[in-house]
């Protein structure tokens, strides 16, 4: 997976960039095959705006994006959003309906 965090006429910190990585890493939970996600921060007249857009293959991007007063706010927001975006694709992906192992075992015997 690969990130790329980048600003437009504001300057994260530190802290700020550990807080997107770490939250980022939360999306492995979802076994997708993310390719990328690219993470667009932007100052605005009133607060900032978070945008991440999300590659997963084989499936279109996901693209979040979240304004709000703070950064950290907004961070989190936006990252909750694409949460549940990408546990939407894997409930669509993975298929409930098949077999458990125990009747697979029943039928191979």
């Amino acid at each position: 997976m690969n990130l790329q965090i980048r600003t437009k006429d504001i300057t994260l910190t530190e802290n700020t960039k550990a807080h997107i990585e770490h939250a980022v890493e939360a999306f492995r939970k979802y076994s997708l095959d993310i390719t990328s996600i690219k993470c667009l921060v932007s100052a605005l007249k009133k607060g900032v705006e978070v945008e991440f857009n999300i590659h997963v293959a084989h499936a279109e991007p996901i693209v979040i994006t979240q304004e709000d007063e703070e950064l950290d706010a907004a961070i989190d927001i936006a990252v909750d959003r694409a949460s549940k975006a990408l546990r939407r694709l894997h409930d669509k992906v993975t298929d409930h309906k098949a077999p458990s192992i125990k009747e697979l075992e029943v039928a191979d015997a």
